[in-house]
C-alpha cells in the first residue's frame, strides 16, 4: 500500500511539473495583449483547470501558485510601470499571485469517482466559469486601486479622464477576460469529454 501510495504521488506531482510548464509555454503566445497587461491566450488557464477538476483544491492550488510564479515573471515588465513600492506590491499579489492561484480552486468541483461524463462537464463548466470570475475580480480592484492612477497621470487615454476607478478597472479588464472565459468555457469541456473517451477506445481496441 505505501509503495502504491507513493507512486500515486509521483505521478500527480509529475502530472503538475507538466500541466503547469503546458500552461506557462501556453501563455507566452497571446492572442491578443492589452496596453496594460492582461491577456487573451490559446487556452493557457486549461491545464491548471483541468489539474484542479482531476486531483482537487490541494493539488490544483498548489500547481496554480506554482503557475503564478511563471506568470509574475513573464509580467515583471509590465510591473515596470508602477511607481511606488506599495503599488508594485499591490499589482504583484491581485494581478498575478492571487489572480493565478485562484485557479486551483475548480478544485472544489473535482471529478468524483465513477461520475458519469454530463455531471463531468457540469462541474467543468462551473468550474471554469467560477474561476475566471475570482480571476477577474482580482483585476478589476488591482485595475481601480493601481492602473487607473498611473493611466490616469500618463495622459494617453483619453477615457481615462471621463469615467471613474470602477469603470475604468470593469471595461478595460472586461475587454480580455470575457474572450479568455468564452474560449476555455469551449475548450476544457472539449478537452474532458476527449480524456474521458480515449480509455474507451483503447478497450475497443484491445
Amino acid at each position: 500500500m505505501k509503495a502504491q501510495s507513493k507512486q500515486n504521488r509521483t505521478r500527480v506531482l509529475a502530472e503538475s511539473a507538466v500541466m503547469v510548464a503546458l500552461a506557462a509555454v501556453l501563455s507566452m503566445f497571446p492572442i491578443y495583449q492589452a496596453p496594460l497587461g492582461g491577456t487573451v491566450t490559446l487556452f493557457s488557464m486549461a491545464p491548471i483547470l483541468l489539474l484542479s477538476l482531476r486531483h482537487g483544491t490541494r493539488v490544483g492550488i498548489l500547481g496554480a501558485f506554482a503557475y503564478s510564479i511563471t506568470q509574475l515573471l513573464l509580467g515583471l515588465g509590465t510591473i515596470a510601470y508602477v511607481p511606488t513600492f506599495a503599488g508594485i506590491a499591490v499589482c504583484a499579489f491581485l494581478d498575478y499571485i492571487l489572480a493565478f492561484t485562484c485557479i486551483g480552486t475548480a478544485g472544489f468541483f473535482r471529478f468524483e469517482s465513477g461520475m458519469d461524463r454530463k455531471k463531468k462537464l457540469i462541474s467543468t463548466a462551473v468550474g471554469t466559469l467560477t474561476v475566471c470570475v475570482l480571476r477577474f475580480l482580482c483585476h478589476l480592484l488591482s485595475g481601480a486601486v493601481v492602473w487607473y492612477e498611473i493611466t490616469k497621470a500618463g495622459d494617453w487615454n483619453e477615457y481615462v479622464h471621463q469615467v471613474g476607478m470602477w469603470l475604468y478597472s470593469l471595461v478595460y479588464n472586461l475587454q480580455y477576460m470575457v474572450p479568455e472565459t468564452v474560449l476555455l468555457l469551449v475548450a476544457v469541456p472539449a478537452m474532458v469529454t476527449v480524456l474521458d473517451l480515449v480509455p474507451k477506445m483503447k478497450k475497443r481496441g484491445a
